[in-house]
């Protein structure tokens, strides 16, 4: 094993034995770290003894080579991670990534639904699936989405327990094992019940037949034993093409964007906004004042008298479904 290979699998073990980062984190880490260090050899450095010089050399090769922005910046950040690792660990006497600024990222605003879209949503999921087990299912997955904002992975791996004894708040697991309380509003705990008497009553014809139960509130034959993320996707997506909500708007993400955009206009504090959503830092929540900013720009150009009667003797469209 090279030495190169030694600091990454440290410094991967300390992410997930300290941070508790994700397996996806983990991947991603592994991947990137590797990508530079193999770079590194080729041009007769290792990680130990390349400078601030050789990392930029390593970005502008990367941006030679046509990767997206996003990915040379996540590349930067894994790259700054490690030697911060290697400084603290003592395997280096300096950090050669720490005065590096990575390439600026565009401002890029969630895609979110309107009130009306996700009402729609709301009320055609208890029609779509082929049995009225699908069907409740379906009913209680868009509905506590939308209740809670949870992300789609922590919603299809739900456990069961969880759900039990008519809960007017959820654990949820999150991202680094972290957990979190989500409340339920009336509607979402309605879904919830009705949910689980059908699961209840079809688990115990399973029991009967000498299949063991799932511990999962969202079962299924995936090879993770319950619903997949790609499963929901398809679920959602169908969905909204018989709510006649444009299909492209719509994804498990897009309805979490809904659930925090709409709490924001009706005056929820970004700070429980940030606990609910799970964000570690209250920076990443802050995104939604924009998306309201936005909305409430194109509500201006679209309604006000003297943006009409500019239109009007323009002949233009000056509202920002035009631009």
């Amino acid at each position: 094993m090279s030495r190169d290979s030694g600091w990454i699998d440290l410094f991967l073990e300390a992410q997930a034995a300290e941070l508790g980062a994700a397996q996806n984190t983990l991947m991603a880490y592994a991947r990137d770290l590797r990508d530079f260090s193999d770079w590194l050899l080729g041009q007769g450095f290792t990680l130990s003894n390349a400078t601030q010089r050789t990392v930029e050399s390593y970005l502008v090769d990367c941006d030679a080579k046509g990767l997206a922005r996003t990915t040379r910046a996540r590349r930067l950040s894994s790259i700054r991670q490690l030697y911060r690792f290697a400084f603290d660990e003592r395997l280096r006497a300096d950090n050669p990534a720490i005065r590096i600024r990575g390439p600026a990222k565009p401002q890029r605003l969630p895609k979110t639904l309107s009130v009306d879209e996700v009402n729609r949503l709301l009320n055609t999921a208890p029609t779509h699936g082929r049995t009225p087990h699908e069907r409740t299912r379906n009913a209680c997955l868009v509905a506590l989405l939308y209740a809670t904002g949870m992300r789609v992975s922590e919603l299809v791996s739900l456990p069961l327990a969880a759900a039990r004894g008519d809960p007017q708040m959820l654990l949820v697991r999150g991202k680094g094992n972290k957990e979190r309380m989500v409340p339920l509003s009336p509607p979402a705990r309605d879904a919830l019940a009705a949910w689980l008497a059908r699961r209840d009553a079809e688990e115990t014809q399973k029991r009967s037949a000498g299949k063991p139960p799932s511990p999962f509130l969202f079962a299924s034959q995936s090879a993770s034993g319950h619903l997949t993320r790609h499963g929901f996707y398809l679920i959602i997506k169908d969905i909204s093409v018989k709510s006649n909500v444009d299909p492209a708007k719509v994804t498990p993400h897009t309805l979490r964007h809904a659930f925090a955009t709409h709490l924001l206009a009706n005056g929820a504090d970004l700070r429980v906004i940030q606990t609910l959503l799970g964000h570690a830092d209250v920076a990443t929540t802050e995104i939604y004042t924009h998306v309201l900013e936005a909305r409430l720009q194109a509500l201006v150009q679209d309604h006000h008298p003297l943006a009409q009667a500019a239109r009007r003797k323009t002949g233009g469209n000056t509202s920002s479904e035009g631009q």
